[in-house]
């Protein structure tokens, strides 16, 4: 039998935030939010990860102190059991205002449990995240974290801080994929339409068609060898009326909505006309949006052998920041190679997905000749160990002995590493720095 996880719990007063919270940290919307004080009125429990911890947590109603009545004693008496189960509790208070008494009286009833405490500062929504959370220091449970539960920031701070002690666990494999949404992206003309057409059209699978939000946008979800495909063309932006200015805008603002709701962006390039400062624009978005990426060269047969050669440099040379992302060479007026798009997807989600386990990273980061990477100017820190703190996209944090980020130079070079040694093709990788703790005397 496999050990319990440890117990995450999200203590608070009534409407700091705590449901918004226990969303972002459990990915889920299972909480109820609200602005009125009290919806959460019972226990919610869900498995979270970070990193290389699991564990589970607890969202509870608000506690209160001094008010009569049936509920706030339920609400009351379901916080404390849910206190003394607790592994770690993450106390939240509200950075808006000032302390309050319950405030103070729940602190007083946490330090009593003797279970270990990090305050969530809710609601820092700007940079003067620090000092709203400097006024929290009097309730004597170590340094606050600032966090925007409604804005998802400082949440890698908090829950580095709230798991420091939970075990780490071995990393289970990924389930086989069972949807990869798929965003096809590029400026106007360049054959997004024709493409979603030649993937789709010969398919007797279709799980459903549907017509987008706006005239625009066309979704058509298909299963092919087990594994469903949702496209989202982008095209379609042709206008009566319409100036080229105007066209050239609305393909952005589609790419960018449709990227954020995608696992993969197809960008379509188009092999006559070459490499565009709005492609440049366009896939800038995509690799941003830290999303998978996969350049597909359109009317590739109208080119002779020679520009063929020339075009796939100029690709590189103009999208550099993207030389991580697969070129697919494709027709798909006349549907030469576009079947080789399904499998080339799914190697991208898969990649986007991929975890590496802590001790192979550190294996790893033994191997890597750190000593060649000289910067001018610039002190290289020490890097005692690294992990994987997330996926799509993968994302590693390195443990050093400054707070300061990384060189870009430095963190081109680990990038590369990390590529050389795992591939990660077609994804973005994400590198955070994080100071080491030092060991108490």
């Amino acid at each position: 039998m496999s050990n319990p996880l440890p117990i995450l719990v999200v203590v608070g007063r009534p409407n700091v935030g705590k449901s918004t919270l226990f969303n972002r940290l459990t990915h889920s919307r299972r909480a109820i939010v609200g602005d009125q004080p009290g919806i959460t009125r019972d226990r919610i429990k869900l498995e979270a990860k970070w990193g290389d911890r699991r564990f589970l947590v607890t969202d509870t109603g608000g506690m209160t102190f001094g008010d009569e009545g049936e509920f706030p004693e339920l609400i009351n008496e379901r916080v404390r059991m849910a206190v003394e189960e607790a592994d770690h509790i993450i106390f939240v208070v509200d950075g808006r205002s000032e302390l309050t008494s319950d405030d103070r009286e729940l602190a007083d009833y946490l330090r009593r449990s003797g279970r270990p405490v990090t305050v969530a500062v809710n609601k820092c929504d700007t940079d003067r995240g620090d000092e709203m959370a400097s006024a929290f220091y009097e309730l004597s449970f170590g340094d606050p974290v600032p966090v925007s539960a409604e804005h998802d920031r400082g949440f890698g701070d908090l829950l580095e801080k709230a798991t420091e002690d939970f075990p780490v666990v071995e990393d289970e494999a990924e389930p086989e994929e069972r949807l990869v949404k798929v965003a096809i992206i590029g400026r106007p003309n360049v054959g997004k339409s024709t493409l979603l057409n030649r993937l789709t059209g010969g398919e007797h699978s279709i799980v459903s068609a549907t017509a987008g939000t706006t005239r625009d946008a066309v979704d058509v979800t298909i299963e092919r060898n087990g594994v469903r495909f949702e496209f989202v063309d982008t095209a379609g932006i042709r206008r009566k009326g319409k100036t080229k200015e105007l066209a050239e805008s609305l393909s952005v603002m589609m790419a960018e909505r449709h990227v954020r709701l995608a696992h993969v962006a197809v960008m379509m390039l188009d092999a006559v006309e070459g490499v565009t400062a709005l492609d440049a624009n366009i896939a800038g978005y995509a690799h941003e949006a830290g999303r998978g990426v996969i350049l597909v060269v359109n009317k590739w047969d109208q080119l002779s052998g020679v520009q063929q050669g020339a075009f796939e440099r100029d690709v590189r040379d103009k999208l550099k920041y993207l030389d991580y992302a697969p070129i697919a060479i494709i027709s798909a007026l006349k549907g030469y190679k576009t079947d080789s798009l399904y499998p080339l997807i799914r190697k991208v989600y898969r990649e986007w997905k991929k975890r590496i386990g802590t001790g192979e990273l550190n294996r790893f980061l033994a191997t890597v000749d750190y000593d060649r990477v000289t910067v001018p100017g610039f002190t290289k820190p020490k890097i005692g160990y690294v992990t994987q703190a997330g996926t799509a996209p993968p994302t590693f944090v390195f443990f050093t002995n400054t707070t300061e980020p990384f060189h870009f130079g430095l963190e081109r070079f680990l990038i590369n590493q990390l590529r050389k040694a795992f591939r990660f093709e077609g994804t973005p990788i994400i590198i955070k720095n994080r100071a080491k703790k030092k060991a108490s005397v």
